[in-house]
């Protein structure tokens, strides 16, 4: 799976899986203090949800096609110049093509059913959230069974893995003046160009439940309340990982280039904690920070950071009473919260510092 991480809801294509961090804004204090505005950050991914469409139709959502929306939510803050607006028209293709889930079409590509999926259709030959067509260059099978890399070719632009061919919402010209259904169209050149619209109020409606935003205050106070990121570290970092919400636990997971493994569970790929920090820093560096997938061989890079000096976007390590080395390793993302991959049985998710109670905390920052 090539995971693209929404690398940083932030600007400078800080976007998924194209992240591509200069080593100077990797290291320049200036450029963590600056924010990009209307950016939705992903908190958490209800059970369930309902919403009406503009003709008056319910939709309700299950948590399955809400993690799916978090994705295409996450990648679009990661990706410059998208926002708010941008992520809207993503759901409302989304939600139209696929009604948010990642279908396999086998009479098309066979092989398209040994991917995770959600189901499947047959309409020509369009795989995934936003049926794109592997015959009309959006990508291979294996690239459009992947949310992530769909998100981020829906979105296009200068990390978008099309290239502007085909074209992406990034590369539409004034697509902020668009209608938001002229807009999604503009990007899917769909034979009914009128649906998309009607799905409007529910992407709006999606936003609101996943995701806050706010342009005001300091970056790390927004982030705390759940707005956005600062640019390069931390925020790429956290929202590298942050693409991978939902992912499973497993044990050993993780690769350079996204999850790996099979769970117990039979669940998978997916990352274990030293995996998904492993993950979220190559990709925030574009590739420059290589961190050994063991979370005590983790502690080596970076920093020591106070207790009391914690920033989003720092490494928080655990220890049992007792013992020297740490048994799991956390993204700290403000006000008491982190991002991980807990253990086995769980995803990869937003948790809280009080989960660790009575065991020793340290603090690594990585790029500064």
């Amino acid at each position: 799976m090539r995971k693209l991480v929404v690398a940083g809801l932030v600007a400078v294509m800080l976007g998924p899986a194209s992240l591509v961090l200069a080593l100077g804004a990797l290291m320049n204090p200036a450029a963590q203090a600056s924010c990009l505005p209307s950016s939705p950050v992903v908190e958490q991914t209800p059970n369930q949800l309902a919403a009406t469409r503009t003709d008056g139709v319910t939709v309700t959502l299950d948590q399955a096609q809400l993690t799916r929306a978090a994705t295409i939510v996450s990648v679009g803050s990661g990706t410059k110049d998208v926002g708010r607006d941008g992520i809207v028209i993503a759901l409302m293709a989304a939600l139209t093509e696929s009604s948010l889930r990642l279908l396999s079409n086998t009479n098309a590509y066979p092989e398209s059913a040994t991917y995770p999926n959600d189901g499947n259709a047959g309409d020509h030959d369009s795989l995934g959230l936003f049926q794109m067509r592997p015959s009309t260059g959006w990508g291979s099978v294996q690239n459009l069974m992947d949310t992530e890399y769909e998100a981020e070719a829906f979105y296009g632009g200068p990390s978008g893995p099309s290239h502007g061919s085909p074209r992406g919402l990034l590369d539409i010209p004034d697509w902020k003046l668009l209608p938001k259904g002229a807009a999604a169209q503009a990007v899917e050149v769909s034979a009914f160009p009128d649906r998309y619209a009607a799905y409007e109020p529910v992407a709006e409606a999606i936003v609101d439940a996943l995701a806050t935003g706010s342009t005001s205050g300091s970056c790390v106070e927004d982030q705390a309340a759940g707005g956005p990121l600062p640019t390069g570290f931390p925020g790429a970092l956290i929202a590298a990982a942050r693409s991978q919400l939902g992912k499973p636990y497993v044990w050993g997971g993780g690769t350079y280039a996204g999850p790996s493994g099979v769970g117990s569970d039979g669940r998978g790929p997916g990352f274990d904690c030293s995996g998904l920090v492993m993950y979220a820093a190559y990709k925030a560096s574009g590739g420059k920070l290589r961190l050994p997938h063991y979370s005590g061989a983790q502690t080596t890079f970076g920093r020591a950071v106070g207790w009391d000096d914690k920033q989003p976007g720092d490494l928080i390590f655990f220890v049992h009473p007792g013992s020297s080395a740490p048994h799991h390793v956390a993204i700290y993302v403000g006000d008491g919260k982190i991002l991980q991959a807990p253990h086995t049985g769980d995803n990869v998710r937003f948790g809280s510092l009080s989960e660790f109670a009575g065991e020793t905390m340290t603090v690594r920052r990585l790029g500064a």
